[in-house]
């Protein structure tokens, strides 16, 4: 389908016997091939809305363990609400994309505040609550109170677009307008929990982004895109971003049998989150090429300079650069980050007066709410100083 005219529809609508006979057919196939969740079928907003967010660029199969385990500890929204931001960062830790966290946080605490934790159920209401979009207001109204709520997530996405033969970058604002003006178009009058979950299952497990199994799809006859022989051209890929290679230094500071932390502030990447102390590189990757640290293990006085002076300038602290530990490489959205990791000690542990920052034993780390890399620099300290954990 291409881009319509301003005057034209934004798509061509089934008639009301295919639209019967679409969602018939959807409804025989997802009685058979449903997926069984820990969030689906018990009508509860607070459980729906948990998934969802954590569902949102992370795996059915990463989701299920945090959300079990986030449940188990709040398993209520007054729960979620009387917490400290550290603890709900503490169960989220590893899902990545921590504003989602920060934001059911702030939500939860909002909701019980203006009406004792019951969520509103109109679309407007809902995304007026921070992080709450269009697509989690509709799978709240839908799969928590089977209201009329349309979406358009991933799996979605891809299937509406193969369904209609939509030949443009689905993202793109004019692609979004159709996908969820078609999305409103489907809805039935009731049962529209399902219903929006039977298109989603099908879109992960059948429509899939890759050879997609259309001979077992129930609306085979009804994709225009398939009709084409089109299915593996749409939907148009985005363009992918550029990726940028970054160098960050990370040093645990040690006092004793004590470890500095600092709080990323907001704004930042982790903003919320502890980490050792780290930087970008900045200049300093002139002085020694990453290949030739790593390989060698020493670092020249110039580096070592540079850190010593960055790491006071940032907490007050004066340290002596110990050693090189390691280079770990991860990558966030789309930097790949190259983060070399050191060992240092101080004889007095007098940070600036701020509570971003706090001396801790390597006990006491697991109550603080670490980045997936500073949950991993303990692991290589412990290694040279094993008595300290």
């Amino acid at each position: 389908m291409s881009r319509k005219k301003n005057d034209e529809p934004l798509f061509e609508p089934y008639d009301t016997a295919a639209l019967t006979k679409f969602r018939r057919s959807l409804k025989a196939w997802y009685a058979k091939r449903a997926r069984d969740f820990p969030w689906r079928n018990i009508g509860d907003p607070y459980r729906v809305w948990i998934s969802e967010i954590m569902l949102q660029q992370t795996t059915v199969a990463t989701v299920v363990p945090y959300f079990e385990r986030f449940i188990t500890r709040f398993p209520t929204i007054h729960d979620l609400a009387k917490v400290e931001q550290d603890e709900v960062l503490r169960h989220w830790e590893g899902l990545g994309y921590y504003s989602r966290a920060r934001n059911i946080h702030k939500a939860a605490k909002l909701l019980v505040e203006l009406s004792d934790g019951v969520f509103p159920q109109t679309t407007d209401e809902l995304i007026a609550l921070p992080g709450i979009g269009r697509y989690t207001a509709g799978a709240i109204m839908s799969f928590a109170f089977d209201l009329p709520g349309a979406i358009v997530e991933a799996n979605t996405l891809r299937l509406y677009s193969r369904l209609l033969c939509l030949e443009e970058n689905p993202r793109a604002t004019h692609s979004q307008k159709v996908l969820w003006a078609f999305a409103e178009h489907l809805l039935p009058r009731k049962n529209v929990g399902p219903f929006n979950q039977s298109l989603m299952d099908l879109g992960a497990t059948v429509c899939t982004p890759n050879e997609p199994k259309c001979p077992e799809c129930p609306l085979h006859s009804h994709c225009r895109a398939a009709t084409a022989d089109h299915q593996n051209k749409i939907p148009i890929a985005e363009q992918k971003p550029e990726i940028t290679q970054v160098v960050e230094v990370s040093v645990a500071i040690q006092h004793d049998d004590h470890f500095l932390l600092r709080r990323y502030p907001e704004g930042q990447r982790w903003a919320g989150l502890w980490d050792f102390v780290r930087f970008p590189l900045g200049d300093a990757k002139s002085i020694m090429p990453t290949s030739r640290l790593t390989a060698a293990g020493t670092v020249p006085q110039k580096l070592i300079s540079m850190i010593e002076q960055s790491v006071h300038e940032a907490t007050g602290t004066d340290i002596e650069l110990d050693r090189f530990l390691k280079e770990i490489r991860h990558s966030v959205t789309r930097y790949r980050i190259s983060l070399l990791c050191f060992l240092a000690s101080t004889k007095y542990a007098t940070p600036k007066a701020n509570e971003d920052l706090a001396w801790v034993t390597a006990e006491q780390l697991d109550d603080y709410p670490l980045s997936t890399t500073g949950r991993k620099q303990p692991v290589l300290v412990q290694q040279i100083q094993p008595t300290l954990f």
